[in-house]
């Protein structure tokens, strides 16, 4: 996987998987330390400015929910150990930049895979995970199995989950959150998601590790995709959606009869219907590309860059009904038609008994006039 490219003025991460993303620009050591020891003597407790704490529920559908709150510096969120450790909360500065959905926040429920029933339960989020026998709308295959609204995995609690904020040598303050979350059944598929998120302060990014392992005896679909959902007030009339497009494709006659373009984002509009845009995404010699929603009157910008050889598919969600706000950014390994889909194609993506497939997705907060005129400039540079 190659390294994410950015424009001037925007941040660069790299790294192998299992480690902390490193600037790719060199770095003084002596500032590094000189950087350590200057918190240090401003503040009594690192958690004056950053942290990562367990915390609990206690009412309504979130009611005993477990998660993990982190602070870097400006930069808030929320990881939910109980639900696959998605992200469900993003806020910067105090500005809320994600969707959360009329069901609001919630735990498992009784209902959470059972078909068209998913839509009482997702909330939306920074990101949820769809997958890994189906995205998309539920399905039931010729032989009677039923594959519910974007899969199982985002439901599934987290295992063997741990927290750290430490430190490091080279003189940076890194925060992260991991844990196995298992897909299973008697006689059926028996996957395992790795899942390490990870955050640097001083840095508004959140990169998301994720290995896959098939620890079963057969081959297994495994189609994998991040619905990550921009909310208001990052979303509002005025914001723009940036994709280095070359061609948008609708979903569906709803779509087509949109006459909005896809890229714009007017005010909430009662009752109106969804439109979703398959796109061909253009990508840097390194095959990295990603997407954003910006805002210049807000002066933020959420973007999600990835790797297209992991996610050959990208897919845009935009819904500016009244009540049902959000623009969703999917990068997938597979299309949003699902898995019947594939399967009459007949290129349903499998893993083999024993293999591991590891994604990696970086979100990242872009601030200010020059930060988001880079994201522009990144998006033509790529169209180019």
């Amino acid at each position: 996987m190659g390294d994410i490219t950015v424009n001037p003025n925007e941040s660069a991460v790299s790294g192998n998987a299992g480690t902390p993303a490193t600037t790719t620009a060199a770095t003084d050591p002596a500032t590094e330390r000189l950087s350590r020891r200057t918190v240090q003597a401003h503040v009594g407790s690192i958690q004056q400015m950053a942290y990562v704490r367990p915390i609990r529920y206690e009412e309504g559908r979130a009611g005993g929910m477990r998660a993990f709150e982190v602070k870097n510096g400006p930069m808030r969120f929320v990881s939910m150990a109980d639900k696959a450790l998605d992200v469900s909360q993003l806020e910067y500065r105090g500005e809320n930049l994600t969707f959360l959905s009329k069901p609001g926040l919630n735990g498992r429920n009784p209902f959470d895979t059972h078909g068209a029933e998913a839509q009482r339960s997702i909330m939306g989020g920074l990101f949820f995970t769809c997958g890994f026998e189906n995205i998309g709308a539920p399905y039931t295959d010729p032989e009677g199995h039923e594959y519910p609204m974007h899969g199982r995995i985002r439901t599934t609690p987290a295992e063997h989950v741990s927290a750290d904020a430490h430190w490091t040598d080279d003189g940076e303050y890194v925060i992260s959150v991991s844990g196995e979350v298992r897909e299973a059944e008697l006689f059926g598929e028996n996957l395992v998601m790795r899942r390490t998120i990870t955050t640097v302060v001083g840095r508004p990014e959140i990169v998301v590790d994720d290995v896959v392992t098939n620890e079963g005896f057969r081959d297994e679909p495994l189609m994998w995709m991040y619905h990550c959902n921009a909310g208001w007030p990052l979303l509002a009339e005025g914001a723009q959606v940036i994709i280095p497009s070359r061609h948008a494709e609708p979903r569906n006659e709803d779509a087509a009869n949109d006459t909005t373009p896809w890229s714009e984002i007017g005010e909430p509009v009662p009752n109106k219907p969804e439109s979703v845009f398959i796109h061909t995404l253009a990508s840097d010699p390194d095959g990295r590309s990603f997407a954003a929603v910006m805002n210049r009157k807000l002066g933020l910008g959420l973007s999600v860059e990835f790797d297209t050889a992991d996610f050959p598919y990208f897919m845009q969600w935009k819904s500016v009904a009244a009540g049902d706000y959000v623009v969703g950014l999917e990068p997938a390994n597979s299309s949003v038609h699902g898995r019947g889909y594939h399967e009459k194609r007949g290129d349903l993506h499998t893993i083999a008994p024993g293999a591991s497939e590891h994604k990696r997705v970086t979100f990242r907060i872009h601030e200010g006039a020059a930060a988001l005129d880079a994201l522009e400039r990144r998006r033509d540079a790529l169209l180019a």
